[in-house]
């Protein structure tokens, strides 16, 4: 009985990870030159941008949104279309030191959201009349990494020091 009591005590010590849902929490489109924009020749240039945000809710849950916003113009200056999607996801996180939550929080859900968004940013640009946008992966391990760098360069969080 003392051995099962231990191997209890030591499983609710074990780093926990379990998405709970993921949600559309935001979706939107526009395309300011319709119909105009249809009838000239399609020579597209994309502007990507994206965030994330993350909160705690009650107790050891997390709500993880990743906003992706696509600006397209149609040549140099004439607006295409503007979508944004934000991906939601609500994980269960347990027993992680800050350096893995931040990561985890950062970078591993954003990775789980990511195919989401960009299906749900595909089918809104398509059934807007324009060609699927077929995102590329994006790495947010490298993403995270850059971020934390910029942080430390600037000051705002200190750099970890070897001991």
């Amino acid at each position: 009985m003392t051995e099962q009591a231990t191997n209890g005590a030591a499983d609710e010590q074990q780093p926990q990870f379990s998405l709970q849902r993921i949600y559309l929490r935001d979706l939107s489109f526009e395309s300011p030159k319709s119909p105009e924009i249809f009838r000239q020749e399609w020579n597209p240039s994309i502007s990507l941008d994206l965030n994330t945000r993350q909160k705690q809710l009650d107790g050891d849950f997390y709500e993880v949104v990743l906003t992706v916003s696509v600006t397209v113009k149609n040549g140099e200056d004439t607006t295409a279309f503007i979508a944004e999607v934000q991906q939601a996801g609500i994980f269960l996180i347990k027993n992680l030191d800050p350096s893995s939550m931040s990561h985890t929080l950062g970078a591993f859900c954003p990775n789980i959201l990511f195919p989401y968004a960009r299906e749900a940013l595909d089918n809104l640009v398509v059934r807007g009349s324009f060609p699927a946008l077929m995102l590329s992966p994006v790495n947010f391990d490298a993403l995270y990494a850059q971020e934390i760098a910029r942080m430390q360069a600037s000051g705002e969080i200190p750099t970890p020091s070897v001991q």
